[in-house]
């Protein structure tokens, strides 16, 4: 099914990346060597829009920012999602090992951290290209223009409104307000762009994703050769998702006005479960498999590829494969060693039921599997490894086996979930929950428990909490988290879903209590009020003219 699909092959044309880099300068960062010219690229682009080709090579073009996973270090967004949070530690060879990613698990990130700005930079390259292409395919006459429709254009733009909410969602939550932009900055009078709060960007999010709901194809409509493009169930499921984060205690202060966004993330949810569009896999592991790729509980997934592209250590834009695949996978074990990042905490692995088969498709213990050496894989006296996307059991093309490499030993194929049915299920119920919908949210937590064939809320069941024992009757808001992070962990979320709930530096403290002696010799103090956010890269704020020292975040 992957290997068919045209938006791999559109994002492995080299063709796209020159066009893109070429007629979209450096976003808001202060690379003004990249203006040559008072308005560099506007014949080509003028002579460029004129053809359904070149409007859907342009909208593909804003996909590949999604990719990104390396520039000036390795920059996947798990770095915050899972490493800053209760759910794992850095991992790697040693604590300087990715010193930046260190940082961050130990509360020491500083404005100069290079992981930071690649993240900020890179999404930053993704708004720039969505502009772009909103911009002219908005001109474009599909009168005038020879197999170009309205339908087409509206689907085109509806990709590019959707990518520009993700890019713009990505930032906020990591460092809260950031300069807004919706024009195409191409000349040097557009260069400074002042901050904007996070309520105007969650404005901007929540409009850039209705435009694209009601112009996307569904998941049906959507030609198997194209699966991987963004939906009207991908939109829904972010209106949902954002409505949630603004209805949550921690983005209090962006709320829209007048809008009741419980009750909207709770709408939305009903619209995509009434679809019946999206299905639980009958297998959880399917997820993670690359047979199991763009499959039924599939919302909105980063495609990859398994082709190299260009030479290691260049930059963004030089691979269709995925880093997370080395970077994640065990150190020395027999099916190939990796760089062993991404260690799932003994805090996550306790929080397991014992019966669980998720557990041992999420946390791989060293001393169960064959290792060449098992003390390389110990960090910080840390004994767990990441399972889910490092050690994916499959075939590639160039044999068969427990997770072989492909074609190239550092770039995996394995596409990575962004947002897949279960997680549309968990947001519904945690919806229903706050508008006193709670038999709905029941229905759904089962749904997810049942395919993981665990007991029903109902039967009392018990798990534990940063060590604390509770029953699933006994709080439904408490059973849904739990089961909200067995379900996604190491999946990059729980981090954002700490912060938005408001209680992160309990939760952090309480995790701190339970880590290693090594470990907690190297932890800061977690500071309520300064470290839910991280620091907008001082870089940025000495390049872009219409930001000032002020505008950094708090305690930084």
């Amino acid at each position: 099914m992957k290997n068919n699909s045209s938006l791999h092959h559109y994002i492995n044309s080299s063709l796209i990346i020159l066009l893109l880099y070429s007629s979209t300068p450096l976003l808001l960062t202060g690379c003004k060597d990249y203006i040559t010219e008072k308005e560099p690229g506007t014949a080509m682009l003028n002579t460029f829009f004129t053809s359904v080709e070149a409007a859907n090579q342009n909208v593909i073009g804003c996909y590949v920012p999604l990719m990104w996973e390396y520039d000036d270090t390795y920059c996947a967004e798990w770095f915050i999602g899972d490493i800053a949070s209760d759910d794992a530690l850095k991992g790697g060879g040693s604590t300087g090992d990715m010193a930046d990613a260190y940082d961050f698990e130990n509360w020491k990130t500083e404005s100069t951290n290079t992981l930071l700005l690649c993240i900020y930079r890179g999404n930053y390259q993704g708004v720039g290209r969505c502009n772009l292409a909103l911009k002219y395919l908005a001109e474009m006459d599909v009168n005038k223009i020879k197999d170009f429709d309205q339908t087409t254009k509206d689907r085109l733009m509806g990709e590019a409104y959707f990518l520009r909410a993700y890019y713009y969602f990505r930032l906020v939550r990591i460092f809260g307000g950031v300069p807004l932009t919706t024009k195409v900055i191409d000349n040097s009078s557009d260069w400074a762009c002042p901050r904007s709060s996070a309520k105007d960007i969650y404005g901007q999010i929540l409009a850039d994703l209705d435009s694209a709901q009601n112009k996307l194809w569904t998941i049906n409509e959507v030609p198997v050769e194209q699966l991987g493009r963004a939906t009207k169930g991908a939109a829904q499921a972010m209106l949902m998702k954002v409505n949630l984060y603004l209805a949550s205690p921690y983005w209090a202060s962006a709320r829209q006005d007048g809008v009741d966004h419980a009750a909207q993330a709770k709408a939305w949810g009903d619209k995509i479960i009434e679809s019946g569009d999206y299905t639980l896999c009958s297998n959880y592991w399917e997820n993670f498999s690359l047979a199991g790729e763009n499959g039924p509980e599939s919302v909105f997934e980063i495609q990859y590829k398994e082709v190299p592209w260009g030479d290691y250590g260049e930059g963004f834009g030089y691979t269709a494969g995925s880093y997370t695949q080395i970077l994640t996978r065990s150190r020395s074990s027999l099916i190939g060693g990796g760089w062993g990042f991404n260690h799932p905490t003994q805090n996550l692995y306790d929080e397991f039921e014992e019966e669980d088969a998720r557990l041992n498709l999420t946390i791989l213990v060293p001393e169960k599997e064959q290792m060449e050496n098992l003390a390389e894989e110990y960090y910080l006296g840390n004994k767990y490894l990441n399972f889910k996307y490092g050690m994916y059991l499959e075939e590639t093309s160039t044999g068969g086996g427990y997770g072989k490499w492909g074609i190239h030993a550092t770039r995996g194929p394995l596409n990575n979930k962004q947002i897949r049915y279960a997680d549309v299920l968990l947001m519904h119920a945690e919806a229903c929950l706050l508008t006193g919908n709670d038999g709905e949210a029941i229905n759904d937590i089962n749904q997810v428990r049942e395919r993981a064939l665990m007991p029903a809320v109902g039967t009392d069941y018990a798990f534990y909490v940063n060590g604390e024992k509770h029953t699933a009757t006994q709080d439904l808001t408490v059973t849904l988290r739990h089961e909200r992070r067995v379900e996604l962990a190491m999946e990059g979320h729980r981090w954002f879903d700490l912060v938005r709930w408001g209680n992160t530096k309990a939760h952090m403290e309480a995790y701190q209590k339970q880590e290693t002696p090594e470990a907690q010799s190297h932890l800061a103090t977690f500071i309520e009020g300064k470290h839910e956010l991280f620091p907008i890269p001082s870089e940025e704020i000495i390049l872009n003219e219409g930001l000032n020292a002020s505008d950094q975040n708090p305690g930084y």
